[in-house]
């Protein structure tokens, strides 16, 4: 499990705590870009008392993209078979996390814990970032013909063979955009996507880090995909002709 941190001490504790309860065989990898707060050394200090969690120190806050890249490639390189994306703050239900890698297990490349398929929702979301998300899910999967409810969705699960085939290290994007560039080249590769309903919750502790630049990002970057789509399209009829 890859999780990325940005001052996160009033959570991370909690958050290492459940995961292990629900699912104690899982290898927590806290990937933290500098936190002046000290939630690095609060993880490691967990790690020394529940064994199971290690820490990749990061010297900057320089994108979730990043941290996602380098997390994934040492859980990978550390020979994990299944790889999980959970935010930090506490939005995501542990609870979930065995039927998520269930899904991984029989078969699927990625298991999207997903608020917008029957049964999944959203709890104490103002009702700007909810109408933000879901119409930003509605504009990725229309433009880009994404046959996928929350292609946003950060609680996730890969298979690592499946993040190798689709090469997550070139991916582009840094902010939110990232889970929608992951989603859509794991499809463009073939791969195996089901949906499981979860309850999102909105944070408790700490402040988000969504922003405008973030929000921008994620909407050209759904744009470029799509020319590139049409230029590939493009290239393949000329080639064919």
């Amino acid at each position: 499990m890859v999780v990325p941190t940005y001052n996160e001490i009033d959570n991370i504790e909690r958050l290492c705590r459940e995961v292990l309860d629900a699912a104690p065989n899982v290898q927590i990898l806290v990937v933290d870009d500098g936190s002046p707060d000290g939630t690095a050394e609060k993880a490691e200090a967990l790690g020394r008392e529940l064994g199971h969690i290690t820490v990749l120190r990061r010297t900057e806050k320089n994108g979730l993209g990043r941290a996602y890249r380098a997390g994934l490639r040492r859980a990978i390189d550390d020979g994990a078979e299944i790889c999980v994306q959970m935010d930090a703050d506490l939005s995501h239900d542990p609870s979930v996390l065995p039927a998520l890698i269930a899904n991984v297990e029989h078969g699927a490349d990625l298991a999207i814990g997903s608020r917008y398929v029957p049964g999944g929702r959203t709890v104490n979301w103002p009702k700007r970032r909810r109408q933000l998300s879901r119409w930003g899910n509605r504009y990725a999967a229309g433009v880009l013909g994404l046959a996928i409810n929350d292609a946003t969705a950060g609680y996730r699960a890969y298979s690592s063979a499946a993040l190798e085939r689709m090469q997550f290290e070139s991916v582009k994007a840094e902010g939110y955009g990232f889970q929608v560039e992951m989603t859509y080249r794991l499809l463009r590769v073939d791969g195996k996507i089901v949906e499981f309903p979860i309850t999102f919750h909105d944070r408790i502790d700490g402040v988000s880090k969504m922003s405008g630049g973030i929000i921008k990002e994620a909407l050209f970057l759904v744009i470029k995909l799509w020319v590139s789509d049409f230029k590939g399209r493009h290239r393949r009829r000329a080639e064919g002709a």
